[in-house]
């Protein structure tokens, strides 16, 4: 949605798993350090291609870990590893354990996602967003996509002058 309405490109990084590792998840076993370190090093290869061509990106991924960002903040070519200073931002949609696990099971229902619920406690577990020098933007996301739109276009828009806000409710 967020890619759309700023006439950017979207990638969802599930598409960037390995079959592997999807199978992993489908079978109900957690991806380790060795399975989503090849998988993050992809998403920043296909970031720094697209910011190479001056395209706008949204990127949707759990990059659970600080250390799982860096690889992401990798994909700007200036970034200089440590400082978090990047044209990479972060943002984190907020919403509780409950929500997301409704979600899921919605969309595990649907086909249209691989990993089961169950794994969705392994993932809550390796959050780690405590770090006020990362400048991760966060938003609750509890509430219908279309005001969370609203609320991450927002917060954009004031790190990023170029981000459309529409104030009139549409998105």
């Amino acid at each position: 949605m967020l890619a759309e309405v700023i006439n950017g490109r979207f990638l969802d990084a599930d598409d960037y798993h390995s079959q592997s590792n999807k199978d992993k998840m489908k079978n109900g076993i957690p991806l380790s350090e060795e399975d989503r370190i090849p998988w993050l090093e992809t998403l920043r290869d296909a970031l720094r291609v697209s910011l190479g061509k001056g395209e706008t990106v949204v990127l949707g991924c759990s990059a659970l870990q600080k250390h799982y960002r860096d690889i992401l903040r990798c994909g700007d070519a200036n970034y200089i590893p440590g400082s978090n200073v990047c044209n990479i931002k972060f943002v984190l949609l907020s919403v509780g354990a409950e929500v997301l696990s409704a979600r899921l099971e919605k969309r595990a229902a649907e086909g249209k996602h691989f990993m089961p619920p169950k794994l969705l406690q392994s993932q809550i577990d390796l959050l780690q967003i405590d770090d006020e020098s990362e400048g991760i933007l966060k938003v609750d996301a509890s509430l219908e996509p279309h005001h969370t739109l609203k609320s991450v276009q927002a917060l954009l828009s004031s790190y990023l002058p170029s981000i459309p806000v529409h104030l009139n409710g549409s998105v």
